[in-house]
């Protein structure tokens, strides 16, 4: 069965200060896909695990504090060697650099897949050269489930369904026409959340009259939504799959005339701060959360799986919903 495990405990008793390094982080996170070729790993016989990690880009918000979570939490004074690699959203990328993770010697590799689909091959090697694979935040596509220890991430279809329902309660009936801001194409959170949103409103008479993607950023999202805005005369909502493409979505409803929230109401899924503020100033009407802050979690995960004790296939991170009022009352001591 899966388990939740809480992030918001542990990261609280990251320092204040940390809260102020994440541009430098990102400076770090550039560059060289294999992580900087440092020296080869294996510090796990000092007691130091050295971990791989490929992070899908920073495209969004949501990114930009699931990064920053997992460079606060493996930190040498957590006993980690963190080696970090940002694939800028190109699958070949994060291939390249788990090889060359495997290549150093690395104790543990763990990866957010850009897409779901062709990771047995590299996978393959990684379980041959006796390394550990735990996923994060998006799950891949495979048979084998033997190819990774762990999955820790949020679920995504059901991020869809709470969207959906909340939709359905609030405009079945009224023959809403809506538009959809899908997220990378290929992509777990793209597929399940188009996929709970649907089945959470079929039967209802919300109709999906067109549905592209942005590509999970503000930029296309914004423009997506221009073109969606010059094709339909006739939309009343939008479902974006994160928060950034529905605030590129408002600056489109705003560019041509229209005030957001009310002319044409926004749903999106995320719960990062801008989107947050956007949703308590009235311009997004409703958003599900989808927790970012899973460095505690991978560092736990990490260190049962070096220490040879078994892990849960399957970890589920909590997420909540938010409407205005709950908006408002949770961005004073908001931590993304």
């Amino acid at each position: 069965m899966a388990r939740t495990i809480l992030t918001r405990t542990v990261l609280a008793a990251v320092s204040v200060a940390s809260l102020f390094a994440l541009s430098a982080c990102a400076s770090d996170a550039g560059g060289d896909p294999a992580g900087g070729g440092e020296s080869a790993g294996g510090g796990a016989d000092d007691g130091v695990i050295t971990l791989g990690f490929s992070q899908v880009g920073a495209e969004s918000g949501w990114r930009a504090a699931n990064t920053k979570s997992i460079q606060d939490t493996l930190t040498e004074e957590n006993g980690f060697e963190l080696k970090f690699s940002d694939a800028q959203q190109k699958q070949e990328n994060q291939i390249q650099a788990i090889r060359s993770y495997i290549t150093q010697g690395v104790d543990v590799i763990a990866f957010s897949p850009v897409v779901e689909t062709g990771w047995d091959p590299v996978l393959q090697e990684a379980k041959a050269a006796g390394i550990p694979v735990i996923l994060t935040d998006r799950a891949v596509d495979s048979s084998d489930e033997t190819l990774y220890e762990s999955f820790i991430g949020s679920d995504f279809v059901k991020e869809g369904e709470m969207a959906g329902e909340w939709v359905a309660e609030q405009y079945d009936g009224e023959g809403f026409k809506a538009v959809e801001l899908q997220g990378t194409t290929g992509a777990a959170p793209a597929i399940d959340r188009k996929e709970g949103f649907e089945s959470a409103i079929e039967g209802t008479d919300v109709e999906i009259i067109d549905s592209q993607t942005g590509n999970f950023t503000r930029a296309e999202g914004k423009t997506v939504m221009e073109g969606f805005l010059n094709k339909h005369d006739d939309i009343d909502l939008v479902f974006a799959h994160n928060d950034d493409m529905g605030l590129g979505a408002i600056e489109a409803i705003e560019a041509a005339g229209m005030v957001p929230g009310e002319d044409i109401k926004i749903v999106t899924i995320d719960a990062v701060k801008d989107g947050m503020q956007a949703l308590a100033d009235g311009k997004i009407n409703y958003i599900v959360e989808c927790n970012p802050l899973l460095g505690p979690d991978l560092a736990e995960i990490a260190k049962k799986v070096i220490a040879g004790e078994e892990v849960e296939k399957r970890i589920v991170v909590e997420d909540q919903a938010f409407d205005q009022a709950a908006a408002k009352e949770a961005l004073p001591t908001r931590e993304y």
